[in-house]
């Protein structure tokens, strides 16, 4: 398996796990929906569904976060970065992930696996009317850790490869804004097709300087 491969197959994962934790979003709307109806109007709240939620939504941003990484997605709150050449980048990256990302995350998952351990041998519950079992949230913890992690190990290997060739390795890329845009655009009925294909031209060249702005030339 050569490294393209490699760090393809780890953003695929990352992918596949932040869509799974995505419908966590819908079951969340749902939830708070129905709440809001029986509160306000049949006057029946329902005792754990704060508890409910706010587990859903715990674990929704734990799983995301390896998705994130792996689009690169995570804000960078950079003046000098994105001007630097690539090289430059992968070393700045590479230094940060080995003295703050890994011991960060490998402190994380193995606090969160002694977490879930503990829940898990005293079948720890919440505090309600009607309690909730809480190990199956806390099992998310290093569940969460081990794949940020590995996306985490991806990436210095990106910029090692970025420090030996000179430029990033692509990514697998998923569905961005652009692509809604052409397709909302597309299937338009309100404009002619002239206008249509102006349109999405345009946005391809906002959503070009935005990259090159922000990211100088890392892809």
């Amino acid at each position: 398996m050569n490294t393209q491969r490699l760090l393809h197959t780890a953003d695929s994962i990352s992918t596949w796990v932040g869509k799974a934790a995505a419908w966590l979003i819908v079951v969340l709307m749902l939830v708070i929906c129905t709440e809001v109806f029986k509160r306000y109007i049949l006057n029946a709240p329902t005792a754990w569904i704060f508890d409910a939620s706010n587990m859903m939504y715990g674990t929704l941003f734990m799983l995301a976060g390896a998705y994130a990484l792996a689009q690169d997605a995570h804000v960078r709150g950079d003046f000098l970065y994105g001007s630097m050449p690539p090289r430059r980048q992968a070393s700045l990256d590479l230094i940060l992930y080995v003295l703050f990302f890994l011991p960060g995350i490998v402190a994380l998952t193995w606090a969160g696996w002694t977490y879930f351990n503990d829940s898990w041998r005293m079948h720890e519950q919440t505090f309600n009317a009607v309690p909730l079992p809480l190990y199956p949230f806390k099992f998310v913890i290093p569940v969460a850790g081990a794949i940020v992690l590995m996306q985490g190990i991806a990436e210095m290997v990106r910029c090692v490869v970025c420090l030996r060739t000179g430029a990033w390795p692509a990514r697998l890329k998923d569905a961005e804004e652009i692509d809604v845009v052409e397709q909302q655009l597309a299937a338009s009925t309100l404009v002619d097709d002239e206008a249509r294909k102006a349109a999405i031209a345009r946005a391809k060249d906002i959503d070009e300087a935005a990259r090159t702005r922000g990211l100088g030339d890392k892809t």
